[in-house]
């Protein structure tokens, strides 16, 4: 997934020295950087078909709100007239909020900058008013609040500022910014259709291979779903394995060989090696374990309609858009639904690792921070819901329940008491933790229980990711040490004594949600929408949200 998804991601290269608030860069200015492209196009006009009821987001500027800004922060001609061109495309709706808070773009583009440590872009007041947004969650948005409009136009400043950099010298449609922010619900066809046809689209995916690459699988699936996709296969109970017959298995072959899993043309129902080798290769992508045996559940999966999966590579390659450009060191990617973890460097992959993430009521959040600690033996300073929900509770029942966990109490805070778990083999936070500050309190640790890491789906924690190979993520970050070697890092990490290292320079982390991915060898993945992430966005983007 890392070399497809992030490292040929976005290859023009980040524009940052043309991103200062006066509008100068190195040896130009930006108004001077950008005539190429703003003297290719005429101003873009309103599109006044976009309402309330159509809307990507029910909530729209002012006209006058956008004037006032640019007057108040001096912007040049050619940042306000691409400022009046983005928001005519959107007849004005907000692009970075809704009703219902902030959107899932602005997290990513967000969290953009973050990993490429374009400090610049974000003021210190914006980054706490974007905190402040986060931390109330899913909440009513007043779209005539100034701090909420400063806020919009603020992002919306730095997001074209950015895309000068990644189309400098670049013949692109005027209209591309637009697109990474939808506008207009359009029927999931329509859209499709778009995508593999428009030049804003094909113009687009020529900067960024992995969106040319998911391009290329939409293709193949769109032209299914026009020649009416796949017959539902009966649902029973039964299971089938090699060596059966049954009428559904020929039905299953036929599904099969469709999406291309199976490549030999078979019409009778005897369950064959070659099937079952079919089955073993859709298992192992589409999340389940790879046991070439076919069961209820891994049929409703098949049953999952070609249009349903246009919809999801859709959600998906608009997601593929706020990727970082291809980093030059170390970076670490989450990949929630897929419960796992890639180490890179540069553009080499290196590694990859099961992980635990959030179970639903706990789930991990989208976001991207920097490692500059790893934490050997370390304490487990247990979050107040949970000594609330689970340890004050145990206490009550069990006097003994704090010495059996190897716990203390340290203090008193809010009515509860403030609890940790010492160091040691059975601290939940197993042998070492990595730390990149957030205001989420999640970070990646090692866990004692590794018989988690053997399910299919591994949504079980708080909200931190657990690491199946901690051990060995911590000798990478510390492999060009002169200090810790690597006896010196295995005994730290079994000395039950905690140990804070700092780790410089600092690595990034990229926690990123995809239900639909190309690895590195080219093959397509699709996974569970585990958290609802791909309905919300599809409610926003399609007239027809709940195809089956």
């Amino acid at each position: 997934m890392i070399k497809t998804m992030v490292l040929i991601t976005l290859t023009a290269a980040l524009f940052s020295t043309g991103c200062k608030e006066n509008g100068k860069a190195s040896g130009a200015t930006n108004s001077q950087q950008h005539n190429a492209v703003t003297a290719r196009h005429p101003p873009i006009p309103r599109d006044i078909s976009i309402n309330k009821t159509n809307a990507y987001n029910d909530i729209f500027l002012e006209n006058a709100d956008l004037e006032k800004f640019i007057v108040l922060e001096k912007l040049d001609e050619d940042l306000a007239s691409d400022m009046r061109d983005f928001y005519n495309t959107r007849n004005f709706e907000f692009a970075w909020f809704s009703s219902n808070g902030i959107i899932e773009q602005a997290i990513s583009f967000h969290s953009l900058f973050s990993s490429e440590n374009d400090s610049d872009l974000f003021s210190r007041s914006l980054e706490r008013r974007l905190d402040k947004v986060r931390a109330y969650g899913d909440t009513s948005i007043d779209s005539r609040d100034l701090g909420t409009i400063k806020t919009e136009l603020q992002i919306t400043q730095r997001f074209i500022k950015y895309n000068r950099g990644n189309y400098k010298g670049i013949d692109i449609e005027a209209t591309i910014p637009g697109t990474y922010i939808p506008a207009k619900k359009i029927a999931v066809a329509d859209l499709a259709d778009s995508v593999l046809s428009s030049n804003k689209y094909k113009s687009y995916a020529k900067l960024n291979g992995a969106y040319g690459l998911m391009a290329s699988q939409l293709q193949i699936y769109n032209t299914l779903a026009k020649k009416g996709g796949w017959q539902s296969i009966n649902e029973s109970s039964a299971k089938y394995s090699l060596g059966k017959s049954a009428p559904a298995i020929a039905s299953i072959k036929k599904r099969l060989q469709l999406t291309g899993e199976l490549a030999i043309i078979d019409g009778t129902d005897l369950f064959t090696p070659e099937l079952e080798q079919a089955v073993k290769t859709y298992q192992l992508n589409h999340g389940f374990k790879s046991t070439g045996a076919i069961t209820r559940d891994l049929v409703k999966d098949l049953n999952i309609s070609a249009t349903r999966r246009v919809q999801q590579l859709l959600v998906n390659m608009q997601r593929l858009r706020w990727m970082p450009t291809s980093p030059k060191g170390k970076l670490i990617i989450v990949n929630i639904p897929e419960f796992e973890v890639y180490v890179d460097s540069g553009t080499t992959h290196l590694f990859h690792m099961n992980a635990v993430v959030g179970a639903e009521a706990h789930s991990t959040t989208m976001f991207s921070g920097n490692i500059n600690q790893i934490v050997f033996s370390p304490y487990w300073n247990i979050p107040p819901s949970i000594v609330k929900k689970e340890v004050v509770p145990g206490m009550k029942r069990d006097r003994n329940y704090l010495v059996k966990r190897n716990m203390e109490v340290t203090g008193h805070e809010g009515g509860l008491p403030v609890v940790r778990q010492r160091p040691g083999a059975h601290n939940a936070l197993g042998k070492v933790k990595f730390l990149f500050p957030n205001s989420y309190s999640i970070y990646l640790h090692d866990s004692p229980e590794k018989k988690f890491f053997s399910r299919s789906e591994r949504d079980l924690s708080h909200g931190c990711i657990r690491l199946s190979d901690a051990s060995k993520l911590a000798h990478y970050l510390l492999q060009t040490s002169q200090t810790w070697s690597s006896g010196k890092i295995d005994s730290a990490m079994n000395s039950g004594v905690q140990q804070i290292v700092k780790l410089a320079p600092v690595v990034p982390v990229i926690i990123t949600y995809y239900t639909a991915w190309i690895d590195d060898k080219g093959v397509l993945h699709f996974a569970d929408d585990i958290y609802g992430h791909d309905k919300t966005m599809a409610l926003k983007m399609f007239i027809d949200p709940g195809i089956q």
